[in-house]
């Protein structure tokens, strides 16, 4: 099974590197704009494979990739001092222009795992693009809240003294500020949140609820103010998600997809609960939420397809 990586800086290398520790998958190919980076990470990354699972690495052109059943897109322009955020989009979605269509050259019937942010725009450019060569949107899949998600059930975890594989909660909407919490849909073993609470030692409070919301929505602030860059949790997030559709585990996932509606926007691409497994997204799940928790999800939404609106997709497809 072999899985490429289009984009060799931080986090496409991190994604490689977290792939060869997991064991998914026998090749890997990554390809970069800058051929010595990628080849450099390669052979760096193939030093690993004595320590770990015997993947094939190697770096090459979008040629190279075909038969891949995945490809991870992580490649992208990065911000210029003084640009605007929609200028930044406006240039990587000149870069995806390119880069997707090269893909699908090649890897026809890949599934596309975007990484490149803002995830959910991008990925829906990304699907804009497949789309003119026939791809379902169900087969263009942003890592989403992924890493959101997992970031929760750690703190919640870590709080309540319980194996955070144990805490099933989600993270929905955009992957950043607007990002949405529903605390009313978190368990324990099964057990609603408040229930399990009931009569412990250990509990959540309101304040220890705005705590964990804070920390999960500026985890990445954090991070990149103490090192420059986020990328080891982000680049383990894919290399789970490429696990999943390589061993079609049918596994739910807080990935992100266009999606017709979502809260009432029409025609937008945010993270919710989806059954993933060996052809993409097979279904979409919209969660029972609060009357808060919806209109928290609506907004974020529609943050996300206003700067869709702004892109004017087609208007630039056509000049």
């Amino acid at each position: 099974m072999k899985t490429g990586i289009v984009g060799s800086g931080f986090v496409g290398a991190t994604a490689a590197y977290a792939l060869v520790m997991r064991g998914v998958g026998r090749r890997l190919v990554l390809v970069d704009q800058n051929k010595f980076r990628a080849e450099a990470e390669a052979d760096d990354i193939r030093h690993a494979v004595p320590f770990a699972h015997p993947l094939e690495i190697t770096a090459g052109d979008y040629a190279d990739l075909g038969d891949c059943r995945v490809v991870v897109v992580s490649a992208g322009v990065g911000q210029k001092p003084g640009e605007t955020r929609l200028q930044l989009l406006e240039r990587n979605a000149k870069v995806f222009e390119q880069v997707i269509p090269n893909i699908l050259q090649y890897a026809p019937q890949a599934i596309l795992l975007i990484a490149t942010n803002p995830v959910d725009v991008m990925t829906h450019i990304a699907s804009h693009y497949a789309s003119k060569f026939g791809v379902s949107s169900s087969r263009v899949i942003g890592s989403g809240t992924t890493l959101d998600t997992a970031r929760l059930r750690t703190l919640i975890g870590r709080r309540l003294n319980v194996d955070s594989q144990h805490i099933h909660a989600y993270v929905l909407g955009e992957h950043g500020d607007s990002e949405v919490l529903p605390w009313s849909l978190v368990t324990v073993g099964g057990i609603p949140l408040e229930e399990f609470c009931t009569g412990r030692d250990f509990s959540l409070c309101p304040e220890d609820y705005a705590e964990i919301d804070d920390r999960v929505r500026r985890a990445a602030y954090r991070i990149i103010e103490g090192k420059g860059a986020t990328y080891y949790g982000v680049g383990s997030a894919i290399a789970r998600i490429v696990e999943v559709i390589l061993q079609d585990e049918r596994s739910i996932l807080t990935v992100c997809t266009p999606v017709e509606d979502v809260a009432g926007v029409k025609d937008v691409t945010v993270s919710l609960p989806n059954l993933v497994g060996g052809e993409g997204i097979i279904q979409t799940f919209f969660p029972g939420l609060n009357e808060a928790e919806i209109h928290a999800l609506r907004a974020s939404a529609r943050v996300v397809r206003s700067v869709i609106d702004q892109l004017r997709l087609e208007a630039n497809t056509a000049t």
